[in-house]
């Protein structure tokens, strides 16, 4: 017998194969069992998660283009994100979240000076860790840096403020290496107006707002519609000639009122344009009963805190916030991110969702068994648990998202 497989026989049985992994029922695994498959998951899937909060929370720790004083490339202490629990939790590729806050769009070339050092940051990151972090620019940057161990760093800019008044700015910041601009944070900007600001100055997106969306899809840069109003998610939709992404947004029938969120109406609208849906894991983002009960644990805590005549760093009270947070636990679980993702399934398909943590920046609010980036298995086990087949998990860790991103590249490298 020929020592050596006919091409056939290698396509038979890798065919065969797929066939046997396709098979697997995670429904019928112990708990146990499907969290070793989950981890296994991660591990062997790329994993994208379209917004993490890593380089704002650089820059209030310190590290600084002279000298890093919070140093990613090991464990610290706080915060959501660093190398190893990244390497231990599966992600591969978190979008690096160039945060403009509201306040700077008073001063005029103070939102671009803001991103272009926080872009310096993240590229000295990548430059100072090279064993660990590299840049990505595309999906095939991500694709070869998976395959050398690295953890990507593709950039989306939070707060399209950081284009100033210049549309040129689209292009120079595509060049820095920005892929995704949200339009609109937690105040109206020259673009449109956003979800969080009672003033609705332009009653959607402004004429600058419009050619902004169509220089950057000329351009090659996602149109990312989380933190927007819903009039201008809608002109956002009407404007744009390729898929958009909401980076990190949650769906807002399981938090009435809170236009933040995604209503189904924009979900079933952002399907139609192809676009992608990114679960924000924070607290208030998932559960309309966070706030009120997390509300009540620190108002307990202030009171006691001050009949005891302490502090909170005092051990005593360390001690005491520990074991009351515990028993009255005000966060909600993983399976209401589950929740999430089961909802835009079922309005949409599994074609149109993805991971947007929000980590590093939604604070103490995050899930239990959702604390940080190490903990991205279990949402993946309780996916698995609830029917998620392989290849619909791999879709949600990235294939739908890369679709999106492809499809603005394309288009781009069509209309230069």
């Amino acid at each position: 017998m020929n020592k050596y497989l006919s091409l056939a026989s290698l396509v038979a049985l890798l065919f065969s194969c797929q066939a046997q992994e396709q098979s697997i029922d995670y429904t019928k695994m112990t708990d146990e069992e499907r969290l070793q498959a989950a981890k296994e998951i991660a591990h062997n899937t790329i994993m994208v998660d379209g917004h993490v909060d890593l380089p704002y929370r650089m820059k209030v720790g310190g590290f600084t283009l002279q000298r890093e004083i919070l140093d990613v490339s090991v464990r610290t202490p706080d915060g959501n994100f660093d190398y190893p629990r990244s390497k231990e939790g599966g992600l591969d590729a978190p979008f690096m979240s160039i945060y403009i806050p509201a306040g700077n769009q008073q001063i005029p070339g103070a939102s671009k000076a803001l991103a272009d050092s926080l872009i310096l940051m993240t590229e000295r990151l990548a430059a100072t860790f090279p064993d660990k972090f590299a840049m990505a620019y595309s999906p095939a940057d991500i694709e070869a840096n998976f395959a050398k161990g690295l953890i990507s760093l593709p950039m989306g800019m939070e707060n399209g403020a950081g284009l100033e008044d210049d549309i040129n700015n689209i292009a120079y910041f595509h060049e820095r290496g920005i892929r995704y601009i949200t339009l609109t944070h937690g105040k109206a900007n020259l673009i449109g107006d956003s979800s969080y600001d009672t003033l609705r100055p332009h009653g959607g997106l402004s004429e600058y707002g419009e050619q902004v969306v169509k220089e950057m899809n000329r351009v090659g840069i996602m149109v990312d519609l989380s933190h927007v109003s819903d009039d201008t998610f809608k002109d956002a939709l009407a404007v744009t000639q390729v898929p958009v992404i909401a980076s990190h947004s949650s769906a807002r029938v399981f938090t009435p009122g809170f236009e933040r969120n995604m209503s189904d109406e924009l979900i079933k609208a952002m399907a139609e344009n192809g676009g992608v849906m990114m679960i924000n894991f924070g607290g208030s983002f998932i559960d309309s009963a966070y706030a009120a009960g997390s509300a009540k644990v620190r108002e307990h805590i202030v009171n006691w805190l001050a009949e005891n005549d302490l502090r909170r760093r005092d051990s005593a009270a360390q001690a005491y916030i520990a074991a009351y947070s515990a028993a009255n636990n005000p966060f909600p679980t993983v399976q209401k991110v589950a929740d999430h993702i089961d909802h835009v399934v079922s309005l949409v398909g599994v074609d149109h969702v993805g991971f947007g943590s929000d980590f590093d920046g939604v604070g103490d609010s995050l899930p239990t068994g959702l604390k940080d980036v190490s903990m991205f298995p279990n949402l993946i086990a309780e996916l698995l648990k609830r029917g998620y087949s392989k290849e619909d998990i791999e879709k949600i860790c990235y294939k739908n998202v890369f679709r999106v991103w492809k499809a603005v590249e394309d288009f781009a490298a069509s209309h230069q």
